[in-house]
């Protein structure tokens, strides 16, 4: 029989489909087809007019905050009445959310939007489709919400007990969590670059390949996430084969071509990563929120502390896996990445381009110079100054002081043996938060009490932090020039970045006002402050 529609004597309905999975862990988008095929049966059945087709893959409808593409186009082509009929193979898969239902029905009563499920389950254009809908779409939120309780509760205790997380492995370990030869040694060249003075897009630029980066030693890769594809359709087509042709799985697209370049924001992860030198972790659902917050950089560089795991007493939990670099190191780039100086610029490239840039200071008011043009400038007008005379005269100074014998006791190398003694105190300080936390658990003490104790404790951690980003900048381990066998031969070779540190550690330079009326460059101008130790 022919497809009819509801009353011939009106216009066929203007209809859409909506297709949502909350986790396509195939990738086949075989679970989508299936729900395509019965919502175009639907819709030919009732003899409407498809107009469109959206869907969301792998999109979970649980969470409000979670941003669904084809569900938020759908509500604005409603809003512009594109539409009048809605069609999507269950309730739950247009939403868990009552709220977001009520919108739907009221849309349903107040402008007639025909809504209906491909399942047979609900039609909201009837009384009793809608409390249905209503009684469904509140079970399927508790379920979603006890579902959501187990699987934390879950990844809490295999964290808590140091098991490997499941997931997506990173660079350096299989999923079982055993370590991968050579991948864990490139993590390993990553750490000691960045160590050693070497930005992040350097480093990025040498896992790409970039042989104007040998010198960093990181071994050039594949891009990680082609990696995982690849491993995913070897998988696949091993599963393949013994499946008729029917039932055989779609392998995986390349969001990435093997040899794409890396970007420095996968230098941070590795760089970031506590699974690296040893630590459980675990990212907690607040954490992610706060992630998302206007304080985006800050929150970024403390959450590295939030996710490692700790036991009753604070301690970090070690994880049931081999490190790949040593927990000091690790440390040390935490430090470094820490720096505010390194967090205030948003783009991700933390390099100066001159040699002066933020270093050399104004011989007036003070502050430091910034890049201006050709020049040298104030922020406040103090001081112009040319910037390529400057920057050669620091820079052969800089070459004479390095090779004279005595060219470490410029810096001093004692300073990393604090570095244990903070760290010491900043566990126990975390302890000493579990503790107060543990006695209001227990009555103990009043809300107030515990503000008080927390207040106390991260202040001091604060405190502690600031003291180990200082001790690290002028830490001559992340200076391995100056443990060459001609120093001022690896300055002048040496990248900017390196060069910039150098200078940092080993001298103050301040800029004064040329004398006007001299011609030339006068380097008595330019005044050189060699750093004690």
């Amino acid at each position: 029989m022919p497809p009819t529609s509801e009353n011939a004597a009106t216009p066929a309905r203007r209809a859409v489909i909506y297709l949502r999975i909350s986790l396509d862990r195939e990738l086949d988008g075989l679970a989508i087809e299936r729900q395509r095929t019965a919502c175009e049966k639907l819709v030919a059945e009732r003899g409407w007019s498809l107009v469109e087709t959206y869907v969301d893959q792998s999109r979970s409808a649980y969470d409000k905050r979670a941003k669904r593409p084809g569900y938020d186009a759908m509500v604005a082509d409603y809003a512009a009445g594109r539409f009048d009929a809605l069609v999507c193979w269950d309730l739950d898969r247009l939403t868990r959310q009552p709220r977001q239902l009520e919108d739907w029905i009221d849309a349903a009563e107040e402008r007639g939007l025909a809504i209906v499920t491909a399942s047979g389950e609900a039609d909201l254009t009837t009384q009793s489709g809608r409390l249905f809908a209503r009684i469904k779409a509140s079970v399927a939120r508790g379920e979603s919400e006890q579902k959501s309780a187990r699987q934390k509760l879950a990844q809490t205790q295999r964290a808590r007990q140091g098991r490997p997380p499941k997931g997506i492995r990173p660079l350096g370990y299989a999923i079982d969590g055993s370590v991968i030869p050579d991948e864990a040694e490139a993590v390993r060249a990553v750490y000691t670059a960045f160590d050693s003075g070497a930005t992040l897009r350097a480093i990025a630029r040498a896992l790409s390949g970039d042989p104007e980066q040998a010198h960093l030693a990181v071994p050039a890769r594949p891009r990680h996430t082609w990696v995982l594809v690849e491993e995913a359709n070897a998988r696949r087509r091993e599963q393949n084969r013994s499946l008729p042709p029917q039932q055989q799985k779609r392998l995986r697209e390349h969001r990435c071509g093997r040899d794409d370049p890396w970007p420095a924001s996968t230098v941070t992860e590795i760089l970031r990563n506590p699974r690296y030198a040893g630590y459980s972790t675990y990212t907690p659902t607040d954490l992610r929120r706060r992630r998302a917050t206007k304080n985006r950089d800050t929150s970024r560089r403390r959450s590295w502390r939030e996710i490692i795991v700790r036991d009753d007493d604070g301690k970090p939990v070690l994880g049931q896996w081999e490190p790949i670099v040593d927990e000091q190191l690790w440390l040390r780039v935490q430090a470094a990445l820490d720096d505010p100086s390194r967090a205030a610029n948003v783009g991700g490239d933390v390099s100066r381009r001159h040699l002066g840039s933020g270093l050399y200071l104004c011989g007036v008011c003070g502050r430091p110079v910034r890049s201006y043009s050709r020049a040298y400038r104030c922020p406040e007008g103090c001081v112009t100054r040319t910037r390529s005379r400057i920057d050669d005269y620091v820079a052969q100074v800089v070459a004479a002081r390095l090779s004279q014998p005595d060219a470490l006791s410029s810096v001093d190398a004692d300073q990393p043996v604090r570095l244990p003694e903070i760290e010491a105190e900043i566990e126990a300080l975390h302890s000493r938060i579990a503790a107060a936390e543990a006695d209001y658990a227990e009555g103990l003490i009043e809300a107030l009490d515990l503000k008080r104790a927390r207040d106390a404790a991260r202040s001091r951690i604060d405190a502690l932090e600031i003291e180990r980003v200082r001790l690290v900048r002028g830490h001559t381990g992340r200076l391995p020039i100056l443990g060459t066998a001609d120093p001022a031969a690896a300055f002048t070779d040496a990248d900017l970045e390196t060069r910039r540190r150098v200078v940092d550690v080993l001298m103050t330079v301040t800029l004064h006002r040329a004398q006007q009326g001299r011609k030339g460059f006068d380097p008595r101008s330019v005044e050189i402050t060699w750093k004690k130790s």
